[in-house]
């Protein structure tokens, strides 16, 4: 990294965001983080702007907050991509740190969880007694205990899955369960469960989540394999969607450099336009994947996998993810509290698309310093999830029109494509449910999501 010798401690992360190399003071933080040396980057600020410039091949330089479970630390953070994509050079001035006030250990506490959310490749929600109720996994490593754990629901997890070196873990309390080393057979990686408990009061009374969090990044020879090309990508998703990617992402990199001034000092106004040439790359972009999901929805061949999913925790999930997003507009999102549970059938990652979507829009059109609900709720056989606010609500002219294909109802200036409720509706519709709005102008708007409610007793759609 150029200008390095000016650095008080240099750093590198690897293609998975994992720290590799760390100086002090930068070491320090992040084991007193809750993260570890090679690791995740367990400072949020930092880990934000290292995906950032890895993804779009940018040098960044910025001031950065960051607190442990004893101080508070700023440092300005420069940032340079690895000229093959695959990690980030990082270099740090200007450390000052401040002892941190004793009540702040709660937001330690959520910082080390969010991150253990974060990197987990399996998580499964318990029940009280630790029993499975629901269970969602991406990972090939993890494909037969995912499949066993799913086979064995209503059964204590620890009567499903091997813990190293422990054979009295039935009557084990879930403090002392949290953090042991799991045996995932035909796996090279080493395996910890990590516990996260439902309930403010009684921590666990409303249940578990159950993480699946390995210790190591996955040997060569574990990358997850291709996908393969589905029968329905054509033009955009398979030959036009490549070729504007790179350019639009290289129109953001230069133009955050600009903004960041790392060519050179820069008026105020400038600045400003550079930010502004950034925000509308990154709208392109979100347009092409708009415009790729089009044609998956559209394809004769396109549908869904039905599992047994829980609206509640992925309304929690949805709000989690565009928390900022909200309290940069000071809008409080209401969502359903832990422990609140509504299962339904559907896909997962479908559906939580629509409800990202859907609240989106929400946090979008809301006037500053307003709320957002969502409320889940089942009725007889149908489960349903609503995304209220308290914007300017639709005409019944509007909602006639609101699921059309580009229809954004003469609004010109919100860098939206006119696609997402059209895609989420056809997406709810392949999950044999439904996507609806109920409105009226200065009321706000309602969006329902409708699905299937899960039957133990009803065979699901295979």
């Amino acid at each position: 990294m150029a200008g390095a010798a000016h650095f008080i401690a240099t750093a590198r992360t690897d293609g998975r965001d994992w720290l590799v190399e760390a100086a002090e003071p930068l070491s320090a933080l992040q084991l007193r983080s809750g993260g570890e040396l090679p690791g995740i980057v367990a400072t949020p600020a930092l880990l934000e702007l290292v995906r950032k410039s890895r993804k779009y091949g940018l040098r960044l330089a910025r001031a950065i907050q960051a607190q442990d479970d004893s101080e508070s630390v700023t440092a300005w953070v420069e940032i340079e991509p690895d000229e093959g994509g695959e990690g980030c050079r990082i270099g740090l001035t200007n450390w000052q740190s401040a002892p941190l006030n004793a009540e702040d250990q709660a937001a330690v506490e959520q910082r080390r969880e969010a991150i253990e959310r974060h990197v987990a490749e399996l998580t499964a929600r318990l029940g009280p007694k630790q029993e499975v109720i629901s269970v969602d996994c991406d990972s090939e490593e993890l494909a037969d205990v995912a499949k066993r754990l799913r086979e064995g629901q209503g059964t204590r997890w620890t009567d499903l899955v091997e813990i190293a070196g422990d054979t009295r873990h039935h009557d084990l309390h879930w403090r002392l369960l949290d953090g042991a080393k799991l045996v995932i057979p035909g796996s090279p990686r080493k395996w910890k469960a990590v516990l996260l408990p439902l309930g403010r009061a009684e921590p666990g009374k409303a249940g578990f989540d159950l993480l699946f969090v390995a210790e190591e990044p996955p040997a060569a020879e574990v990358k997850k394999k291709e996908p393969p090309k589905s029968v329905f990508s054509t033009a955009i998703g398979r030959d036009i969607a490549p070729v504007l990617r790179q350019p639009i992402s290289r129109i953001i990199a230069n133009a955050e450099t600009i903004r960041t001034q790392l060519a050179g000092p820069l008026s105020e106004e400038y600045s400003k336009y550079a930010a502004d040439i950034a925000t509308a790359g990154e709208h392109l972009l979100a347009l092409i994947d708009d415009l790729a999901d089009l044609e998956v929805v559209e394809a004769d061949e396109f549908d869904t996998a039905p599992d047994k999913i829980d609206l509640a925790d992925v309304a929690r999930r949805a709000a989690g993810i565009l928390g900022v997003r909200a309290r940069e507009r000071d809008i409080s999102i209401d969502a359903p509290k832990a422990g609140e549970s509504v299962l339904a059938v559907g896909e997962f990652r479908r559906v939580l698309q629509i409800l990202l979507n859907l609240l989106g829009n929400a946090l979008r059109y809301a006037p500053e310093g307003s709320q957002v609900w969502l409320r889940a709720e089942r009725d007889g056989a149908r489960a349903r999830i609503t995304v209220a606010d308290q914007g300017e609500g639709l005409s019944e002219e509007q909602q006639a029109k609101v699921f059309e294909k580009f229809e954004r109802l003469g609004r010109s200036g919100d860098g939206g494509s006119g696609l997402g409720l059209y895609i989420s509706r056809r997406l709810a519709r392949a999950m044999e449910g439904d996507l609806s709005v109920e409105s009226a102008p200065g009321q706000g708007a309602r969006f329902t999501l409708d699905l299937p409610a899960f039957d133990d007793r009803r065979r699901m759609r295979r």
